[in-house]
């Protein structure tokens, strides 16, 4: 996926989160989003994503040259972030059964194969509200990164990970980028960002 910021701008009501960003993302690069707490990171990976839209200025995207319309990129992405929400009350394995309703899984994969993969095993027939935040947190990292999609978005992924934790995320990312492009938003953690080939400094406005 090759992303096109062009003077783009966010704002929310009266506060300016964002402004003037020009940013050309290439299909299967792999960019840091770096920057302190409150600069604005998570706002430019969910305007990437077509979470949010502009206030001003556009953002285009184009797969293997072909144009895609802003409306349709969430076919084409996925995302892990702190603030994403799992259903409480689903035992692991449904949670897992139903992402797979939406977004189907990387070649080789199964719905089956994921707890292993997340080191979640033996809480497959847990509820979700029954996990650890970093079980949840490895759950939402290889929901994202097993599904089959171009653009891989990841904010703060250390989030409430030990250090086990992280050397799983580094080792399941690298099992999976090949031509994927990859964004993540990172408050400076080289852990986070190990894989990353070039970086974009978010000041706060």
């Amino acid at each position: 996926m090759e992303i096109t910021f062009q003077h783009v701008g966010k704002r929310f009501g009266n506060e300016l989160v964002a402004q003037d960003i020009d940013l050309q993302i290439g299909q299967g690069d792999r960019l840091a989003i770096l920057g302190p707490n409150g600069s604005g990171k998570s706002t430019l990976l969910r305007l990437a994503g077509g979470f949010i839209t502009p206030t001003i200025g556009t953002i285009s995207y184009r797969l293997n040259g072909t144009a895609v319309p802003p409306e349709l990129v969430y076919r084409h992405m996925s995302l892990a972030a702190p603030y994403l929400g799992l259903y409480e009350d689903l035992r692991l394995e449904e949670a897992i059964d139903l992402h797979a309703r939406f977004k189907a899984f990387r070649s080789g994969v199964q719905a089956g194969d994921v707890p292993a993969i997340a080191l979640l095993e033996q809480a497959r027939h847990k509820a979700i509200r029954d996990l650890s935040s970093g079980m949840r947190q490895r759950l939402k990292l290889a929901l994202a990164i097993l599904s089959d999609t171009s653009l891989l978005l990841l904010d703060e992924p250390a989030s409430n990970l030990d250090a086990n934790g992280i050397a799983w995320t580094q080792e399941l990312l690298k099992e999976h980028l090949d031509g994927r492009t990859l964004l993540i938003a990172s408050n400076r953690q080289a852990e986070e960002t190990v894989h990353c080939t070039s970086q974009y400094e978010v000041l706060p406005s």
